[in-house]
């Protein structure tokens, strides 16, 4: 699916553990570290946009560019908010999926030259089989409690995007980091929905 807004070429980078960031989801942030104080500052006085990257070590911290995916999700800050502290509490939107080609600097934020990654999409009816598993999948999460926001769940009704709501079912139900990273440097569409219908599953979504 394109997206309409256009990339920068280099955009500043925060590892962090368990929370990859997929296209079209919204991860609410609170940023105190004067480090990453320094890279919002940065990203608001240019393209409100920066990456969020899994670390490798999820219980860890990173010492180098080698500690962290190279495959991620870029976003948009939607929202933020200064505190009287200097912390800041925001809301990042997903736009894209990305790949880092290269590192201007490491320290004390990475900032990185973006390659904007496509999808492979070849409707087929094992694509419409897929789409229709997925939302049976979703309709038993619905009825055990679990659902994406109502107005997300009416747009995507309304919208019938696979793969918008593919993204945002790894975003909302998939807990495992890995199996969301796996989800994320997945390209090819039809198998993107596979390995989610997979891990649904196996988490008991049936």
């Amino acid at each position: 699916m394109q997206n309409p807004i256009t990339l920068p070429d280099r955009v500043p980078v925060m590892p962090l553990p368990g929370s990859p960031l997929f296209p079209h989801a919204l991860l609410p942030l609170h940023i105190f570290e004067p480090r990453y104080r320094q890279m919002l500052d940065e990203a608001l006085s240019q393209h409100r946009m920066f990456c969020i990257a899994l670390l490798k070590n999820e219980h860890g911290d990173w010492k180098s560019t080698d500690d962290f995916f190279h495959v991620a999700g870029v976003g948009l800050i939607r929202a933020c908010v200064e505190r009287s502290d200097g912390t800041s509490n925001l809301v990042l939107q997903g736009l894209r999926r990305v790949r880092f080609a290269k590192f201007d600097q490491s320290t004390p934020f990475p900032i990185a030259k973006i390659e904007p990654l496509e999808s492979e999409s070849d409707a087929s009816v094992e694509t419409d089989a897929l789409n229709a598993k997925l939302i049976e999948l979703y309709s038993q999460l619905k009825k055990n409690g679990r659902r994406l926001p109502p107005k997300v769940d009416r747009y995507l009704i309304e919208l019938g995007n696979t793969e918008v709501l593919a993204d945002l079912m790894a975003a909302t139900f998939i807990d495992d980091p890995r199996r969301r990273q796996r989800l994320l440097e997945e390209l090819v569409v039809n198998q993107r929905l596979r390995l989610l219908i997979k891990y649904l599953r196996e988490d008991g979504a049936t």
